[in-house]
């Protein structure tokens, strides 16, 4: 007959461990604010450029009152101080800029930005951020099509900003849609900007399929994100995006070639490879763009910019060293940019290549100080990809698909800042900063106490660490 005992082996039964409130609160609002990064635009649209600002600065307030109360761990000398460097170039060209309002208000956009970038990346631990920027690009991806049928369906014409139809046609760079769901043209999301839905469209699909190889639940549900993403991408047409995919594509593969090496000097073979489509992809893309800009329907000079570049390059001349002083994006109300290069019978708001930007803003100094913030980024985030997680004498740890989300998006970047200077704000300079900034702090997935002592992740710790 079974006794029972007062003594069991077993611990007791107890309820598991789950997320503070405080903290489900937390990670909501770092994914409100990885969409509104990613989606700024849309927010100009919607409600105008000072409401778009008042929020933008509040968020940004906010965000540091959580930073001065949580008081989460930072390795204070593991800081992307390149980064830094480069804040503090742009902030010094207050002294000299030709703009001086322009340069105070962007400049305060370059510091909120930052700072959320810093905040994410530190309140988040590898694996949260991605489900973070999963969760923002769902509501991108989600909020776009929804816009794209209403504008179809119910408004039937073009909608200009402040949600305003257009009845008589104006030059399609005004619409904020053009209603092109259902027909052939290209649509724009919510951004309403075909070329800044493409490269965010394509970044959900990596992000997606990064979920997916993580072994996230829902994997069906998953895989039609990456549709919708994948059909939004098609429809933007973007050729810088089109482009952006080629790159990683290569990039990707690269990585998982150079994962296969078990010797000492077997990867030598696929840089060479790696250099050689790198740069042969280059040159063919520049003797050929007449071409494929014409398959994609786009002009040899893609779209104007080349203009556009030789306007800025002649203004960027005239002071080589420190530049005009920092302004991203343009402010286009400024006497200095109010119709100095006009495009589509509109004053333009950036160079269309965040290199020659950069040159014009902040001079030769500021260039070789983002170059290094550049070559920083991707070279830690080609090892975090490449190389082994190891810590100690095992060397059999297996690679976790977080490690290639910073190097596949360095790749968007690389290419999209060719021929836009978005990477120089919103979600490509938070991205760049966070990637920058996360691995210094935790090179390791999941290990270390950035990762540790954050909170816990799906009952993956079995303690919580204070």
């Amino acid at each position: 007959m079974a006794v029972y005992s007062k003594h069991p082996a077993s611990a007791p039964p107890e309820a598991p461990i789950r997320e503070t409130t405080g903290h489900l609160m937390m990670r909501a609002w770092c994914i409100f604010v990885l969409f509104m990064a990613l989606s700024t635009t849309a927010w100009v649209n919607a409600f105008g450029t000072p409401a778009t600002v008042v929020i933008t600065i509040a968020g940004g307030v906010l965000s540091v009152v959580l930073w001065i109360v949580m008081r989460p761990h930072v390795q204070w000398r593991r800081l992307p101080w390149f980064v830094i460097a480069y804040v503090l170039w742009a902030t010094l060209s207050l002294i000299w800029t030709a703009w001086l309002e322009a340069t105070a208000l962007t400049l305060l956009l370059l510091y909120i930005t930052t700072i959320q970038a810093l905040f994410i990346g530190t309140v988040l631990t590898w694996r949260e951020f991605v489900r973070a920027l999963a969760s923002a690009l769902k509501w991108v991806m989600a909020l776009s099509l929804v816009f794209e049928v209403w504008v179809a369906v119910f408004v039937r014409v073009p909608l200009l900003p402040g949600f305003v139809p257009r009845v008589d046609p104006v030059d399609p760079i005004f619409y904020w849609s053009r209603g092109n769901l259902f027909g052939s043209g290209r649509i724009q999301g919510i951004m309403g900007n075909a070329n800044l839905l493409g490269p965010v469209a394509l970044l959900a699909i990596i992000v997606f399929s990064i979920r997916i190889a993580m072994g996230a639940p829902r994997r069906t549900l998953l895989a039609a994100w990456i549709a919708l993403s994948g059909f939004l991408f098609f429809r933007a047409s973007s050729a810088t995006a089109y482009v952006a995919a080629v790159g990683v594509a290569v990039v990707l593969v690269t990585v998982l070639l150079m994962r296969r090496a078990r010797r000492p000097g077997e990867r030598t073979k696929y840089y060479i490879g790696y250099a050689i489509i790198g740069l042969g992809g280059v040159v063919a893309l520049w003797l050929l763009r007449g071409e494929i800009f014409a398959t994609l329907g786009r002009s040899s000079d893609l779209t104007g910019r080349e203009t556009i570049w030789a306007a800025v390059l002649e203004r960027a001349a005239e002071h080589p060293v420190i530049g005009w002083g920092f302004a991203t994006p343009w402010v286009p109300w400024d006497p200095a940019f109010d119709g100095w290069i006009i495009d589509h019978h509109q004053t333009v708001m950036q160079a269309h290549n965040m290199w020659v930007d950069v040159y014009m803003q902040l001079g030769i100094i500021g260039l070789i100080i983002m170059g290094l913030v550049y070559l920083a980024a991707v070279w830690r985030s080609w090892f975090f990809a490449v190389d082994r997680p190891r810590w100690d004498l095992r060397e059999d740890r297996p690679y976790s698909p977080i490690t290639l989300l910073p190097t596949l998006t360095m790749g968007i970047l690389l290419v999209q800042g060719l021929a836009e200077s978005a990477p120089l704000l919103g979600w490509g300079w938070l991205l760049l900063v966070l990637f920058a900034y996360k691995i210094k702090q935790s090179p390791h997935v999941g290990v270390g106490p950035a990762e540790q002592s954050v909170a816990i992740e799906r009952g993956e710790l079995t303690k919580r660490v204070s």
